[in-house]
This record gives structure tokens, sequence and C-alpha cells, in this order.
């Protein structure tokens, strides 16, 4: 059967425009369909925005420091609106260079919202177009919670073009976009609740880190509630009263929830062509990324597996390998992370309690210490760091740390940890000092077995 292309993509997120590009490379004819801007949700209300924000909202901090090495400054003032203007048009840059990637891989660029007609067919722009493999890449979806006065509250997609800084925000949730946001508004000087129903930040990561990034963010002047969320938002004269599912009332300016997020299938034809959905409407796929019909595939947060950015462009590269050159699954072990809250955290490998379910005994090394930087001032932040190391075969299975530019440590850390380094070896590597980053390679006493 002739097809009009090889490979078709719905989304031209970070994922489908990456899968787009190396299957061209490969050789193949390629189409993709956008409706909206290039770069899906990480470069538009994404990793990129809530990054520059979360840089915007350390320069307070840093003028504080910059006095205890002699610096003096006038009183800082914050632009809300310049901030906005400088993101704006390096996010207009980026749209820029996704479609000019696509363009010189020689991919052709459809508007448009397109839907599956069958295991072969799409829809776009009222015309019918066929593949012989199609890419589900549409990525996911802010929820907000079905409470009276939802329509009071935004999500993380909205709070990137916000007229006006609220004086007073509550941000709810306990991951990674909760997390940010509440450090992004503290941080530029808004008066900043967090809010989650359960009794511990970050859920799923190491239990200490839930537990220290909690008491550092307090120790900045956040207020954090645990235990209840809202139930009902009702709007006054004093800007939006919040009644707690636990009792208590708070007034704010501005509601944010980031509660979860919803995969993006809906009304895409998947089903009708035989494509299994999980309940959250997750795309089902196997390690290759198929989808129950064997010429659909689907990657990124849309199959609701590790919903990262460099996760679904990895996954990108591995189909178009596996759809053009050999077999490769998905390789999710060992996937480092960060949270560029205030201050930041990353990890990588297990946490603590998944190290001993899966090798029973452990071995656990763990630090805490004021940095450097902040020995002349009045700062008392103090940087975590923890290693996880499997007894038996002493290898380092988790790192995890809580500190300035944690990402950027655990990014090297995380080689490591990939390649299977032990203890050992960790030792026997040379630090560079002074830096915080030396003291993974310096932590000699076990905390915890």
């Amino acid at each position: 059967m002739a097809f009009d292309f090889d490979l078709f993509t719905i989304g031209g997120g970070s994922g489908g425009v990456r899968a787009s590009r190396f299957a061209a490379n490969y050789g193949a004819r390629v189409a993709i369909a956008e409706s909206g801007l290039f770069g899906g949700t990480c470069v538009n209300v994404g990793c990129i925005p809530k990054k520059l924000f979360s840089y915007a909202a350390h320069f307070r901090e840093d003028f504080e420091i910059a006095a205890g090495f002699g610096w003096t400054v006038g009183e800082p003032h914050f632009n809300w609106k310049t901030l906005l203007a400088n993101k704006d048009r390096e996010i207009a840059r980026l749209n820029a260079v996704y479609e000019r990637v696509l363009t010189l891989a020689k991919v052709e660029i459809i508007r448009g919202r397109a839907t599956v007609l069958d295991k072969h067919s799409v829809q776009v722009n009222g015309k019918t177009v066929t593949a012989k493999h199609i890419l589900v890449a549409t990525g996911s979806w802010p929820v907000i919670p079905n409470i009276p006065g939802r329509e009071h509250a935004i999500s993380s997609n909205e709070a990137f073009h916000l007229e006006r800084l609220p004086r007073r925000a509550l941000v709810v949730g306990g991951g990674y976009i909760a997390l940010e946001f509440a450090s992004i508004f503290h941080g530029l000087g808004v008066q900043t609740t967090l809010s989650y129903r359960g009794k511990r930040l970050l859920r799923g990561f190491d239990i200490e880190l839930g537990e220290r990034i909690a008491e550092e963010m307090a120790a900045k002047g956040m207020t954090l509630h645990f235990g209840g969320e809202p139930a009902a938002i009702e709007k006054d004269s004093d800007g939006l009263n919040i009644t707690y599912s636990d009792g208590p009332h708070q007034h704010a300016d501005l509601v944010l929830f980031a509660t979860g997020r919803k995969p993006n299938s809906l009304n895409l034809g998947l089903e009708q062509a035989g494509v299994k959905l999980a309940v959250d409407g997750a795309v089902i796929v196997d390690r290759y990324s198929a989808t129950s019909v064997d010429s659909i595939h689907a990657i990124g947060d849309v199959t609701n597996r590790i919903n990262l950015t460099p996760v679904a462009t990895a996954e990108a590269m591995w189909l178009a390998r596996t759809l053009w050159r050999e077999p490769t699954p998905v390789d999710h072990e060992n996937v480092p992370t960060a949270v560029f809250a205030n201050p930041n955290l990353a990890t990588v490998g297990l946490s603590e309690e998944k190290a001993r379910e899966r090798f029973g005994a452990i071995d656990i090394y763990k630090t805490s210490f004021r940095s450097l930087k902040l020995t002349m001032t009045e700062k008392k932040e103090r940087t975590f760091m923890k290693l996880v190391v499997e007894r038996a075969s002493q290898r380092v299975v988790g790192a995890h740390m809580i500190g300035p530019d944690a990402g950027e440590v655990i990014q090297g850390i995380a080689i490591a940890v990939k390649l299977g380094a032990t203890k050992a070896q960790f030792d026997a590597t040379i630090g560079i000092h002074p830096t915080g980053a030396e003291e993974f390679v310096t932590m000699r006493e076990k905390a915890a077995s």
C-alpha cells in the first residue's frame, strides 16, 4: 500500500518534534501537525519559562547575600511586566528554532488539529492523510478540581501570563509544579501559602527530601498548610475567600492549583481506531512505545510514564531507531530530575525506601551543612546530600540533594549512578575544593543501614 507519509506525528512538543526530526534524518517521509505553538508545554508554559521565573525569584536573596560581601545596593525594585515581556521574547525565539529544525530536516509542517481515523489515516483541516506509522505526542493538560468556585482559580498555564503580580497567593499541591510556583511567588515578594492535602511534600521522592524541603521553605518565610485542601472558593470584597476541607479559611488574591495533569487523548479518535487507553486517558504502550494498534505509537506525557521533557525526547529517539534501524526499548532506569524550588532539589536513582524494598540491606550516607557562600551572611539555609548504597555490591543506587544548583550537581552524579559506580569509586574520586559538590565524594561515615 502506498502512503502519503512514512510517519505522521500529532503534536509539536519536544517529543513529537524530536521523533519527527530523527525519523526524517533516517530517510523517512515525515509530516507533523500542530494547532498551537511548537515546543509544547515545556517551551511555552513549562520548563523554560518556569526556570526563567525561578531565576528572577532568586535575585532577591542574591541582593541580600551581596551585602555580606561588601556590596551596597539600593532598595531592589521588581517589574513584573518587564519579566513577562523578556520571557515572551525568548519563548518566541525558541518557537522559531523548533520550526527551523523541522524545516531543515525536510519535515512537512501542517497547521491544524489532527485526529486519527484508522490505523493508517488521520484527518487534519478537513483533509485525510495516510501514513505507514502514526505517532501521538500530544502531551498533557493541568486539571483543576471540581469544587465550588473553581472558575476563580488558575493553573500553571495561566500563571505565565498574569497581567499583574498578586499581593497574596495560595498554591495548592505537593509536587514539582506546586513547589516551584510557590517559590517563584514567594521570591518575587508575594505573600505565599503552599497547601497540600498530604502530610509530606513530594510524594514518590525520598521521604527525607520531602521533609527537609518543607523545613527550608518554611524557614524562608513561606506559610505551609498540610492535611487539607481548598473545598470552596468565593469572591468577595477582599479578593478570594478559600474554605479548606479541614476547616480553616484564608483570603488570597490568586489561587493556583498544581494538583495533577491529565493526558491529552480526548477526542483524538484513538479509541475508535482500536487504541487502548488507561482509566486516566493515558495511551497504553509497550516498552517500544507501540500501542494496541501496531501502526500507532505514543510517547511523552500522553502515555503517563515518566512525565519529563528529556524522557519524552529520549523516547522519541528510541522510537525512531526502532522503526527505521533496530528495535530499541525505552530505558527509564536512573532518570535524574530536579525541582527548581528555593532551595533547589535534585535526585537520581532510588529513594531510601525503594532501595530497601528492592535490595533489603542498604547503607545510607548523608551530610547537612551551611554553604561557604552563606557563612558571611545571616542566612541559615542548609545544603543536604544523601547517598543510598546497595550493601551486597556497594553500588550507589541513589543520590539526592537539596541546595544551590542541585540540578547541575546531580546531572554529573547521574552519569556515575547510571554506570553502576560503587561507593569505593565515589570515595576514590578527588573532590573540587571548595565546592558543595565535593561532599558527594567525601562522605565516609554511614548514617544508617
